[in-house]
């Protein structure tokens, strides 16, 4: 079936893939502050998440998107009650969202560059372990290494606020924080009554 899921890793790896063999629109799609700030170039805002620095990278961003977008948009619609396309709006907004905190840090660093989808995957993420965060996830695709998804998100998150503060790897640990933050505020902007459930299953773990 092909869902907004599939066709946005389509149009993702597409574009990546042509980026990583021509630096030229790789560098014109990148996120790269100055050029937002000086130049009003705005869309880099959107664009840097539809390229990656990589073949890993991008692989890495679209496993994890197929893994958790095709559940979330089942989720949206039934459990939730809502319109595909809101789907569709958390992702693309997430993108830009996750992206904002590092250009009001960067906004005047010509050496600083950011790109891939990470921030919108996270808030896809952190979105449907706020629906069902009792589910178990297999890291690393072992089902020996299998634990529930509050769990992975309470470790995801202290890690990412710690290499965040400690910088130094080459990663815009913020647009991960960012959009996982975005994917829960997001949802439950669009339906509060999640909360309701989240705490009385906080109350019923599933182990």
């Amino acid at each position: 079936m092909f869902t907004i899921t599939i066709s946005i890793i389509v149009l993702t790896t597409l574009i990546s893939l042509t980026a990583i063999n021509n630096p030229r629109i790789m560098d014109d799609l990148i996120f790269w502050p100055p050029a937002i700030s000086m130049r009003n170039q705005y869309y880099r805002f959107f664009t840097c998440g539809l390229i990656h620095a990589d073949y890993i990278h991008l692989l890495f961003n679209m496993v994890t998107l197929y893994s958790f977008g095709r559940a979330l948009e089942v989720m949206y619609r039934g459990e939730l009650g809502l319109q595909h396309y809101y789907y569709l709006i958390l992702y693309v907004s997430a993108i830009i969202v996750a992206n904002i905190p590092t250009y009001l840090k960067r906004r005047d660093d010509y050496n600083y560059r950011s790109l891939g989808a990470s921030g919108a995957v996270c808030a896809v993420m952190f979105a449907f372990i706020l629906i069902d965060p009792w589910e178990t996830l297999y890291l690393f695709g072992s089902r020996a290494l299998g634990v529930p998804a509050l769990l992975y998100a309470i470790l995801f998150l202290a890690y990412t606020i710690y290499m965040s503060r400690k910088g130094g790897d080459n990663v815009n640990h913020d647009a991960h924080l960012w959009g996982s933050v975005f994917g829960i505020v997001f949802t439950i902007a669009l339906h509060p009554d999640v909360v309701n459930t989240f705490i009385n299953q906080m109350r019923h773990p599933r182990f």
